[in-house]
């Protein structure tokens, strides 16, 4: 059974007021709240357990370091990669990206080369490509979309060239909250002879991911996302990949031995790690997929489709509502605009009734171009999320509508 009371009650924040109402987080598109297990994982190491990592000898170091391998392995487990030499840990999503596109871009990327990015993208799977392509003359092409959200994969066949180098696509959109159908773009691109990346920042804390399903090449997602601490990250590679790819940077840990002469890099995954590791953070990120797995993927895709889909109804009945994105098919994002009030004003008037939502371009000014807006109102929902709170939002819009 899916106890959302007892669920709520692991995450002390959605305890507390706001302005003397009580709290309502919509805004887990952003990031989430943290249960007590992660907080308690990181406080269990701070206090009994704190050392770096790798290269002590005494028993603090060999425990830190047994609890990091442990977390490699618990997030290989996740996302059923076949090897935690396929488990890189990053600060989050972004640095991931950055370090596939600098090291991919080193090894396999020259002038007139193609990057293929969608309109939809995250400025995190968009800026460290034109970086590449700025440094090496390469080119970077957009797959359009359609105006109900949804990819144009007839023009994503189109662009598919023979200079194509590589597919960066979002799983899920974090603003129009459209799922692509990612096992079909990596099979064409894989036909192609194109290798594929899919930020799955707003995918892995909603839906199991499977890399062996998928059979994409890399994969990103970042650990505040999904009810683990900020500044932690992982990159998924293929094995085989990964080992054709240099270091992203230089230091401590991704050495094997250093002379002034030359330096040999150590195995995967240390090869992309250079200096000490947030083992906390991997340790919390470890108890953040432990709790999600106990609780259930399938669960909690289940509750928050029924939540989406609840929502959607609601909101659809608001004079002047003007939602973004898919109707059907869409993961547990909202964008919407409320006749002419700007998204500024509704997201600082919710505030003040207890809701906290997002608004703004959400890091994704090319899409809002395409939208011919300049933001949303976004409210994005989580594991913990209630009809009651939806019902908060809704009557909160309308509150809200009134006054204008």
């Amino acid at each position: 059974m899916y106890d959302i009371t007892a669920i709520r009650n692991d995450f002390p924040i959605l305890g507390r007021e706001v302005y003397k109402r009580p709290l309502v987080y919509l805004d887990n598109g952003a990031t989430t709240q943290k249960p007590r297990q992660v907080v308690d994982a990181m406080v269990d190491e701070y206090y009994n357990v704190n050392a770096n990592v790798h290269r002590g000898v005494h028993f603090l170091s060999q425990q830190a370091t047994d609890l990091h391998e442990q977390s490699r392995e618990t997030v290989r487990r996740f996302i059923n990669a076949q090897s935690t030499s396929e488990i890189i840990f990053t600060r989050g999503t972004t640095e991931s990206i950055n370090l596939l596109a600098f090291s991919f871009g080193e090894a396999f990327v020259k002038a007139g080369d193609e990057i293929l990015v969608t309109e939809m993208e995250h400025h995190s799977n968009i800026v460290p490509w034109q970086m590449l392509c700025e440094r090496k003359g390469a080119v970077l092409k957009v797959v359009p979309i359609s105006d109900d959200g949804t990819l144009r994969m007839d023009e994503y066949r189109r662009l598919l060239s023979d200079r194509t180098r590589l597919v960066c696509c979002t799983h899920v959109s974090n603003v129009l909250g459209t799922v692509n159908p990612v096992k079909e773009i990596v099979e064409i691109a894989h036909s192609n002879g194109t290798l594929v990346l899919i930020d799955g920042a707003q995918s892995t804390p909603h839906f199991a991911v499977d890399m062996q399903d998928l059979d994409c090449d890399f994969f990103a997602f970042s650990g505040h996302k999904i009810y683990a601490p900020t500044g932690v990250g992982v990159l998924y590679g293929k094995e085989e990949w990964l080992d054709k790819l240099p270091p992203y940077q230089g230091g401590g840990e991704m050495i094997q031995k250093v002379t002034f002469e030359h330096t040999t890099y150590n195995a995967l995954p240390y090869k992309f790690e250079a200096g000490t590791p947030d083992y906390v953070a991997t340790h919390a990120l470890a108890a953040a997929l432990d709790y999600v797995s106990s609780l259930g993927m399938d669960n909690i895709f289940a509750h928050e489709q029924d939540l989406t889909r609840y929502a959607l109804e609601q909101l659809s009945q608001i004079e002047g509502m003007r939602i973004f994105g898919p109707m059907d098919g869409r993961d547990a994002v909202i964008s919407f605009l409320v006749g002419d009030i700007h998204h500024l004003d509704m997201g600082t008037l919710l505030d003040r009734l207890g809701i906290a939502v997002r608004t703004g371009h959400h890091c994704a000014d090319p899409l809002m171009s395409r939208l011919g807006i300049t933001g949303t109102v976004r409210a994005s929902f989580g594991l913990y999320n209630t009809r009651e709170e939806v019902d908060a939002l809704v009557a909160g819009v309308e509150r809200v509508r009134g006054m204008f």
